[in-house]
């Protein structure tokens, strides 16, 4: 048996891939995002006690703040990007 023959048992090493890819998405793409619309969400969020239509605009920045937490959670599942 060579080198990387049978070495990858019950679909792990896929699982391994897409989480390589899920931490390299939360590492260049997500953390910068959700960094710079944090300043955003905290900047609005007592504004929306006045004026109700920016409730809704804050949940929307809410989410995007959030997305780290989505990346991590598909990291350690191991989960496909797409499906």
């Amino acid at each position: 048996m060579g080198l990387g023959e049978g070495s990858c048992k019950g679909g792990l090493c896929p699982g391994l891939l897409w989480a390589i890819l899920w931490f390299l998405i939360l590492w260049f793409l997500v953390w910068p995002i959700a960094f710079f619309i944090a300043w955003l969400y905290v900047f609005l969020i007592p504004f929306s006690a006045c004026i109700k239509p920016l409730k809704g605009v804050c949940e929307a920045i809410l989410k995007l703040v959030q997305l780290p937490l989505t990346c991590a959670e598909n990291m350690i599942g191991m989960k496909p990007l797409c499906g």
